[in-house]
Parts: structure tokens; C-alpha cells; sequence
């Protein structure tokens, strides 16, 4: 218990304790201990950082040019930089997710999303319109206090996501990340200030969903918020949010399908769908966790997939050879573990997985669980309709592509698609009836910053993304001069 940590909301440029005093424990789910406490955030500790946060928005802050701002994000990239190693150490114990992940994906990401945004407000272009006699200009202003809540499957790639927009467009930001992973988070806001910003640019505060981010979201100094996390708690951040006429983006839950054609590509379409089911242990919005196949190569392609899940390695995040770490948390495993039962009452066959690996005494208390593959599954079964954000895949078969899209499109969600084919007519026909906001093409998970990102149904509202980010996190201003 002497290695446990303490952490600190980061208010007005300082760190403080709750004003209650209360704390919450934080577990790893790599071995089941306690790793740090943190503030159990009330209203007050939120009214505190929203009020930090809009004295500086009014302040030293407003008179920062967008060069400056560019500049600032840079500088927050080469800290991020700087202390990748300690930052995915951080991340993996946190989340349980492997550490070679973290270093590979998370970190890197986090560093780029300040260098994208710092670009793209250094080359950002306004519209300009003439008239008879006149002429119209528009400009983009700030907004005022970002209300951030960033989920815990990806927790300093999500949140360097929001933050980084939010300041290149002038605004000032209060964040309440998940209390399931705080520690990047703190980390990063101590290496923001360590670059000397004005206090209460950025402010950090921690605690419940319920409790912190809810006073977050029904505060009325918050001019916006930008949620990423599970559709029923997106559903109550709008309820809240709405009324106010806050801008709201919301980032919620999937259930992606992976469609594979018989013309595909089959020893990259098994790859993909396997690197799309189980990434960062199936925890990701985006994951594929549908894979539908045409039925002239169903068997043979089940059997690849079933053989390469049984290789991956799971164990312990720190070792480099791991490939499937531990769920966020025991709890989490066995909701997990109550779909794969749920799938077999349903009618499906275990074919993967489905159970706990055995690591040893030194693991056996985190919260790991096999790769899994149901089979047999009809597509409109609850195991193969509702979110389980896990290692846990469901294979179903299709015979045109009439059917494939039926299935396809027949869950309540609608964040992306991948498309697995040779055919470019294919490809494009296809892509252009599933009712996705994104489509991957032979591929999944290329990203590219510029791009829109957001999801259609009960996947989210808005999109963020590019110039997407910048107009969400600012208003834009017509101004008309008589000449």
C-alpha cells in the first residue's frame, strides 16, 4: 500500500484534494491491487474549476494568438514525447492494456493529436463573400469553458483529442476523466503546466460520472460538451445538456459489423477481422465485433479465424510478447462474461475461448479473459445485437449481398463498417448503403485526422475530426462592412 498514489484534481494551476476530502481507490486490473486514490469530486470541486476556467478565458488567455496557441500545442506534443516511455507504463497498468500497444498507438497518437491541431489552426482559412456594395467576412471565435468527459478504453488518446481542438480555438477546458483510469490524465495536465500556461487553461478534476460529471454537464458557465462513452449515459448527458442549448457532440457504443466477401483478399481479411474483434482486448467503440461472412468460404474462413485467436497470447501487459491484456476491471469481465453464457442460451457455439486463462498466481487476480468466437448465432440474437466491448466476437453467414446489408444494418447502432472485397463496384455500392458514419475498405482503423468522425442512430451525435473539431469547439461570426 505504500506504493499507492496520491492524485489531485488540477484546479486554477494547482493540485487539490477534493474539498469533501473523500477519495475513490484505484485498481489496476493487471493484478487486482490498488495503484492510486483519487478525489471524489462534488459539485463545489466542479463550480471551482468551471469558475478557474472561465476567469482565465476572460483573462491572460484571450489575448493568446492563434500562433501562440499552435505553439503551445507543439510544445505539449514534445512532452508527450519526451515521457512516452513513462506514459505507456502509466496507461498499461491503468487499463491493463499491453504495453506495446500503448507505446505503439496510444501514446503516439495523444503527441499527433497536438500536432495535427497546431497545424491546422496555423493553416486555417476563412470564407469571404462580396456583394453589390458591401462585403462579407467570416471569422470563428471562441466559445468559452469545454466541458470534456473521456471514457477509459483509450484514456489519453480520447482525451488529447478534445483537448487539443478545444485550445487551438481559443477556449479553456475542464476535463473529468474516467475514474477507471486517471493517471494519464493527471500526468498530462502536470506537463502542461509545466510549460508555464496561464492557471485555469486546462483544469482536471476527477471523480464519479454521477457525481463529477454531471455537476460538469449542468453547469450553466459550460458553453459546450464533448462526451465519448456509453450510449445510455450519452443519453442522460443530453437530456442534461439540451435544454441549456449547450453545443453537444456525443461519441457513444457500437457493434460494428466486419463483412467479408467471397472475392476478398482471405488471408488479409482474417487478419483484419481478428486485429478488428480483439484490439486493446475488444475494448474500443470501433471494434468489429460482428464478422459476417459469405457462405461459399464460411467454413474456411471460421477455421482460420478460430486458429489464429486460439495463438494469441494473453498475459501480463508489461510482457512484450502479450497480445491481449486484462479488461479494465473484474466487474467489467464478468458483464463480459454474461453475454458469452447469454450467446450459448441464444443457441450459439463457443468455438474460441469463453473461458479465463490460467497465468499464474501473480496474474489470476486481474481481469483477463480468452479470445472469443461465437458461432451459430442467428443476427438478430441479443448476444449478436447489443454492445459487450470485449474480446468476444460473433461469426454469421450471408448469402448476397442483399443479406449482408440487412444484417448489417439491422442493430440500433451505426458508428463504422468494414468492407472486406476485390471488387471496386462491390465496394463502393456497398459502402454507400450501410448506415455508418465511417466505412473502412479492405482495411480498418487507418485513420486520418482530417476526416469526420462520429456515428449515426444510437452511436452519437456530431462529428469531430479535421475542420469538424475546429467548428465544433468554436462559432463562427458573419461580418458585413458597406463599402
Amino acid at each position: 500500500m505504500s506504493d499507492v498514489k496520491t492524485i489531485q484534481n488540477l484546479i486554477g494551476g494547482q493540485e487539490l484534494d477534493a474539498i469533501a476530502g473523500a477519495t475513490i481507490e484505484n485498481t489496476s486490473p493487471t493484478r487486482g491491487q490498488v495503484i492510486a486514490r483519487i478525489p471524489r469530486s462534488q459539485k463545489a470541486d466542479m463550480a471551482a474549476a468551471i469558475s478557474a476556467a472561465k476567469t482565465a478565458f476572460r483573462g491572460e488567455w484571450s489575448q493568446w494568438s492563434r500562433l501562440e496557441r499552435a505553439d503551445l500545442l507543439d510544445a505539449i506534443a514534445d512532452k508527450i514525447d519526451a515521457h512516452k516511455d513513462e506514459l505507456a507504463k502509466l496507461e498499461s497498468l491503468d487499463n491493463g492494456k499491453p504495453i506495446k500497444l500503448a507505446l505503439a498507438v496510444d501514446i503516439p497518437r495523444a503527441a499527433a493529436n497536438f500536432r495535427f491541431f497546431a497545424g491546422a489552426i496555423r493553416h486555417d482559412k476563412t470564407d469571404c463573400h462580396s456583394m453589390p456594395g458591401a462585403i462579407n467576412y467570416t471569422v470563428r471565435k471562441a466559445i468559452g469553458v469545454a466541458g470534456l468527459i473521456t471514457p477509459w478504453n483509450l484514456p489519453l488518446y480520447l482525451l488529447t483529442w478534445k483537448i487539443a481542438p478545444a485550445l487551438a480555438m481559443g477556449n479553456t477546458v475542464v476535463a473529468k476523466p474516467s475514474e477507471l483510469t486517471p493517471m494519464t490524465a493527471a500526468r498530462l495536465g502536470q506537463l502542461i503546466h509545466e510549460l508555464e500556461i496561464p492557471p485555469g487553461v486546462v483544469n482536471i478534476v476527477h471523480g464519479l460520472g454521477a457525481e463529477a460529471g454531471q455537476a460538469l454537464v449542468e453547469h450553466p458557465d459550460v458553453s459546450l460538451i464533448s462526451f465519448t462513452g456509453g450510449t445510455v449515459t450519452g443519453r442522460a448527458v443530453a437530456a442534461t445538456a439540451a435544454p441549456q442549448f449547450k453545443k453537444l457532440s456525443l461519441e457513444l457504443g457500437g457493434k460494428n459489423p466486419t463483412i467479408v466477401f467471397a472475392d476478398a483478399n482471405f488471408d488479409d481479411a482474417v487478419e483484419g477481422s481478428l486485429r478488428a474483434g480483439f484490439l486493446n482486448q475488444g475494448q474500443i467503440c470501433l471494434c468489429g465485433s460482428r464478422i459476417l461472412v459469405e457462405e461459399s468460404i464460411a467454413d474456411r474462413f471460421e477455421a482460420a479465424l478460430i486458429a489464429k485467436a486460439k495463438e494469441m497470447k494473453v498475459g501480463d501487459p508489461s510482457n512484450p510478447k502479450t497480445d491481449v491484456g486484462a479488461l479494465i476491471s473484474t466487474a467489467h469481465r464478468e458483464k463480459v462474461e454474461s453475454y458469452i453464457e447469454l450467446g450459448r442460451k441464444e443457441g450459439g457455439t463457443i468455438a474460441c475461448g469463453g473461458n479465463r486463462p490460467d497465468l499464474g498466481d501473480a496474474l489470476n487476480s486481474g481481469a483477463y479473459l480468452n479470445p472469443t468466437i461465437i458461432t451459430g448465432l442467428g443476427s438478430h440474437c441479443r448476444a449478436a445485437t447489443e454492445e459487450i466491448f470485449g474480446p468476444v466476437v460473433s461469426v454469421h453467414r450471408f448469402k448476397d449481398e442483399e443479406e449482408a446489408l440487412a444484417m448489417a444494418n439491422g442493430v440500433r447502432y451505426g458508428l463504422c463498417a468494414s468492407v472486406w472485397t476485390e471488387n471496386l463496384s462491390r465496394a463502393h455500392r456497398v459502402s454507400a448503403k450501410l448506415d455508418t458514419g465511417m466505412v473502412w475498405v479492405n482495411t480498418w482503423l487507418l485513420r486520418d485526422l482530417r476526416v469526420p468522425f462520429g456515428g449515426m442512430k444510437e452511436s452519437g451525435v456530431g462529428r469531430e475530426g479535421g475542420r469538424y473539431s475546429l467548428e465544433f469547439f468554436s462559432e463562427s461570426r458573419n461580418i458585413c462592412i458597406k463599402l
